[in-house]
């Protein structure tokens, strides 16, 4: 059945005046159909579009959470709503499962997403309308949220490779929207869940917002205002620190004296843009502060360290590095083939062993007869000036984590006798006036 055009045309004609230039030649549509008042608007909408664009393949998806007694009822309405105006519908049954503090609220929205995510349409379309921008920009900003947070929702964004996901309504108000609706004849189905003020959103809408309005009436658009602002200016700092990032990258991570000589909030936004480019979650601002602060002022032989779930980021020597919360176990022994002083790659150790050419080293006959590395198992000592040191001491003192010393090379002569602590000392018996040096450079992330 055709959408009626004889009323509130102008909604739909605003719908393909702003048809955004990037979906211009994307012609499979798919929305994401919940049943609710607003989906259902969108889905009219869309279908008014189609008979305006015939080239337009319109779709819907109705992702089946199982959370709510009507779940079934709420999918059998998008189905008899579907085959009203002509639309394919696609049901997808998910499990919601909330894990590590998450909510069942945040699982379910990422079950919905993985379900748009596989869609075979090039768009995905949804409903968020001006009330919902309004409501995100006040959640974000209770939650002490940035620029990027308060940016709230953009219109389009990427979903997935060769995928966009579009929110069309975001500057349509919900009375609007429920107006139309209303015109067209069509239901809508009302999930319960909404009317509970336990969640801050639906306290937001029913409690507070309303007393807002009284005295605010146009609060929805300035709040939508500024999440654009914010967003210009979210954009501005991603550049800028996609720049800085840019140049403090080095093969091993980033270079410190680089990234302490940019003032205190670029810092934040390098390291910030970095785990997101490692696909690792931002940490706690005042962790991340404190990570920053211990690495300007450690001292050359400390190694300050921030835990993530993920993994580690650590300042050492010269470098902030990021390494893998599970990192795989070393070689038991590995066979050192002598190049001559060539750098040689070691995949398998996690780094590249180097080679100086210094005033006190080994000599290249020793290195030659067949050297070979293994790694610390405990108890072993290095001939020093004075005795022979612990190589645990040695690494202590040079400040290695101890998240590198199980995977840190130790390099041993034919016989057996511990030749070096690669990069921190050579053995002072075995070592000439003139040699080589050896210098471990484990390759972070």
């Amino acid at each position: 059945m055709a959408a009626s055009r004889k009323t509130q045309p102008e909604l739909a004609d605003s719908l393909i005046k702003h048809w955004p230039d990037e979906l211009s030649g994307l012609f499979a549509f798919e929305v994401g159909l919940s049943g609710g008042l607003d989906s259902v608007a969108l889905l009219s909408l869309l279908c008014e579009a189609r008979e305006r664009r015939p080239a337009l393949a319109l779709s819907a998806v109705h992702v089946h959470h199982g959370l709510s007694p009507n779940a079934d009822a709420w999918a059998e309405h998008c189905r008899a709503l579907c085959d009203s105006l002509g639309v394919p519908l696609r049901i997808e049954r998910v499990q919601v499962r909330a894990g590590g503090g998450e909510s069942v609220e945040a699982a379910a929205r990422e079950a919905r997403y993985a379900v748009y995510r596989g869609s075979s349409a090039g768009v995905i379309a949804l409903a968020h309308h001006q009330d919902d921008q309004a409501e995100t920009v006040l959640l974000q900003l209770l939650r002490g949220g940035g620029a990027r947070a308060l940016a709230a929702m953009p219109a389009l964004r990427e979903l997935a490779p060769g995928k966009r996901l579009w929110r069309p309504l975001l500057e349509i108000p919900r009375a609007r929207l429920e107006a139309y609706v209303r015109e067209r004849g069509l239901s809508w189905v009302d999930d319960e869940s909404n009317l509970d003020t336990r969640y801050r959103r639906n306290l937001l809408r029913h409690d507070i917002l309303p007393l807002l309005e009284r005295a605010l009436p146009h609060y929805r658009s300035h709040l939508a205002r500024a999440a654009m602002l914010q967003a210009d200016a979210a954009a501005i700092l991603d550049e800028v620190a996609r720049q800085d990032l840019g140049a403090c990258r080095t093969e091993s991570g980033l270079d410190c004296a680089r990234l302490l000589a940019l003032s205190a909030p670029r810092r934040r936004q390098v390291l910030l843009a970095w785990l997101e480019a490692l696909g690792w979650p931002a940490p706690e601002p005042g962790a991340l502060l404190e990570f920053l602060r211990q690495a300007e002022h450690a001292d050359q032989g400390a190694s300050p360290v921030l835990t993530l779930p993920q993994g580690c980021l650590l300042r050492f020597a010269d470098t902030v590095q990021a390494w893998p919360k599970a990192l795989d176990e070393p070689p038991a022994f590995t066979a050192l083939l002598w190049r001559g002083g060539d750098a040689q790659p070691l995949p398998e150790w996690g780094g590249e062993l180097a080679w100086e050419w210094r005033d006190r080293g080994l000599p290249e006959a020793l290195l030659a007869s067949g050297a070979s590395l293994a790694p610390r198992r405990g108890g072993e000592k290095l001939s020093a000036r004075v005795g022979r040191r612990e190589v645990k001491d040695l690494f202590r003192e040079a400040g290695v984590p101890p998240l590198l010393r199980r995977r840190w090379p130790l390099l041993y002569g034919a016989d057996g006798e511990l030749l070096a602590v690669p990069g921190i000392a050579v053995s002072h018996r075995l070592a000439m006036e003139a040699g080589w040096w050896p210098a471990w450079r484990p390759a972070s992330l």
